[in-house]
């Protein structure tokens, strides 16, 4: 077996990496499955290799013994509020569960960031003073609402 990437993120499942490693890839433009191993004898899956929009990933049948937690997500940088919320829409369809900050558990417990792309550039900017005002407005929400966010920024 010959791996696509020599590094990339492995997120352990207890089975299911076909429904995870299709969802996934159906979620993020330009992602793909890339390579498949079952164990043998099994028509199961072992690894599955993809790519969400360039970043390698993995995901590992390795039993029930690892849990998700959001210390590891998965962030994805959104350009609008349309996309933001097409997103944020179908990771918590299905039993995912909205958090604070642009957080959101999916249906398989994976932790993702919804980060639209104003936010950083308002966080980093020179004003830190309107940065903070962008800051407090986020914390406040669960779904960005970049509106919101930069009328906090622009001292609206």
């Amino acid at each position: 077996m010959k791996f696509q990437s020599k590094v990339r993120t492995c997120w352990c499942f207890d089975g299911g990496l076909r429904e995870v490693a299709d969802f996934y890839t159906s979620v993020i433009p330009d992602s793909r499955i890339d390579n498949e191993v079952s164990a043998p004898g099994s028509d199961e899956p072992l690894v599955i290799e993809f790519t969400l929009a360039g970043a390698p990933m993995m995901l590992l049948n390795a039993g029930p013994m690892f849990e998700h937690s959001g210390a590891a997500s998965i962030s994805v940088l959104t350009e609008d509020q349309d996309e933001t919320d097409a997103l944020w829409e179908v990771l918590t369809s299905g039993g995912g569960e909205e958090g604070q900050c642009g957080w959101v558990k999916d249906r398989f417990g994976v932790s993702w960031q919804v980060v639209p792309e104003a936010l950083p550039r308002m966080f980093a900017g020179d004003d830190r003073e309107a940065a903070g005002r962008a800051m407090q407005a986020m914390m406040q929400m669960k779904k960005i609402d970049i509106a919101a966010v930069e009328a906090a920024f622009n001292g609206e």
